[in-house]
């Protein structure tokens, strides 16, 4: 009886949805389908099942490969969409460098950057002139945050983009003002004082060997390279030498700055080839319209600076490059920078093009397509000096480049330390003993 009344049921059921659902277009059959649509502001809900919602940014992405440090300061801002690829906590001084990589062109995170850090207390102290990849150095409340976003104009790449993040430490001293990062120090950031302007003659060179008691710290492989070029007098801490001050700590695994690698550079060449006027590198006078608008005449390392960029050994607007408007000087020193700076020096003539085929097959790295187009160049023809190739003498044996990665102190010495290219050169070594030519 009871399956006989539910036969019944069912089928008064059916009879009377078959003429409502054969009448879609009737009140009745609008109605009727109404009760079974999804609620329009369900569908309008960022938080309804399957809706996309806007990326923010946040500290942490749930899709990170690495592990972001929990005291990674929660001020900065993280693109939305990206994936964390690797994290250096080892920045002596330095803060934590972290690498990340996203699907999105590379434009966006510009854009993104541009809006974010110019709000919420930040200070921007350079930025990227091109609107595809450059670098923001941003500060707030004594943090720092230096981002650099890398260009993804090929289809089918990946943006990659750097964030620095690192605290001011205040100085030890007994004196109140010792606290502030003075002129000269790398955690300096302008602007700079007003001071007389260089004169001609003013050389970036310290006059006498230098003293440094922790040059032990540095790594086994590269002591010996900081300690020649010490007794040189090359590796100035300071940008002016009549300061009257000395440091006893070189700091060999900290990372170095722009200006203090611009500085060296200058500094090391000219020391090296003192008997040889020709090979020398001539410094920026005050009379010099400044190449870069954040290096100013008054700066301490105008002369070096400037006079790498007259002599077009680094890019600016005198070498064609009208993009290149800014040095940022207390920036940290890129690998690619190290190579790219330092080879047209060695070889002293035009460097050979190059394509990330020919570096894949030459140095075997497997991170080619990530340098830079004119950084190629000079990493393909530093393959070319053999055994006193430059990357060869900072870091060993490597199949990875990482041409973003930041440079220690140390690591620049080891490549300051020999100047030439194929047998025709000299090493500090050499210097030392009265510059005899080298026979690498």
């Amino acid at each position: 009886m009871a399956l006989k009344r539910f036969t019944t049921s069912l089928g008064l059921a059916a009879f009377l949805i078959l003429p409502i659902a054969g009448c879609t277009n009737s009140p009745v059959g609008k109605s009727f389908q109404g009760a079974f649509e999804a609620d329009p502001q369900l569908k309008d809900n960022g938080s309804a099942i399957g809706a996309t919602q806007t990326p923010q940014p946040s500290p942490v992405a749930q899709t990170d490969q690495a592990q972001l440090p929990a005291n990674f300061p929660a001020e900065i801002p993280i693109y939305p969409n990206r994936s964390l690829l690797e994290v250096d906590a080892n920045q002596p001084n330095q803060g934590v460098l972290t690498r990340w990589s996203s699907q999105d062109k590379s434009d966006q995170i510009v854009a993104f950057y541009l809006q974010e850090l110019q709000k919420n207390g930040w200070t921007l102290d350079g930025q990227p002139i091109d609107k595809t990849q450059g670098t923001f150095e941003a500060n707030r409340d004594g943090l720092q945050a230096i981002v650099t976003v890398q260009s993804n104009s090929q289809p089918g790449t990946s943006a990659g983009f750097s964030i620095q993040a690192s605290r001011t430490q205040p100085t030890q001293s007994a004196s109140p003002s010792a606290s502030v990062p003075q002129p000269g120090s790398p955690e300096f950031i302008g602007p700079m004082p007003q001071v007389a302007a260089p004169t001609s003659n003013s050389s970036p060179v310290a006059s006498e060997p230098q003293t440094f008691t922790d040059l032990d710290k540095a790594p086994k492989e590269l002591s010996q390279y900081a300690k020649d070029l010490t007794q040189l007098g090359v590796l100035s801490l300071s940008s002016n030498n009549k300061s009257g001050t000395s440091k006893t700590l070189f700091e060999p695994n900290k990372t170095i700055t722009r200006r203090e690698y611009a500085r060296w550079l200058v500094a090391a060449n000219n020391r090296i080839y003192t008997s040889r006027p020709a090979r020398q590198i001539r410094l920026g006078v005050e009379t010099s319209q400044p190449a870069f608008q954040d290096v100013s005449r008054t700066d301490p390392d105008f002369p070096a600076i400037q006079g790498l960029a007259e002599a077009g050994l680094i890019s600016s607007s005198l070498s064609g490059d009208s993009t290149t408007v800014l040095f940022r000087p207390n920036a940290p020193l890129s690998r690619e920078d190290l190579i790219l700076w330092k080879l047209p020096i060695d070889t002293r003539q035009t460097l050979p093009s190059a394509t990330i085929d020919a570096v894949k097959q030459t140095w075997g790295f497997q991170d080619a397509a990530r340098i830079d187009s004119k950084a190629l160049r000079a990493v393909l023809a530093d393959f070319q000096n053999g055994d006193q190739a430059n990357i060869r003498r900072a870091f060993g044996y490597t199949t990875l480049f990482q041409p973003k990665r930041t440079v220690t102190r140390a690591e620049a010495a080891a490549v300051l330390w020999y100047f030439g290219f194929q047998g025709d050169g000299l090493s500090a070594t050499e210097a030392l003993k009265g510059g005899a030519r080298s026979n690498p």
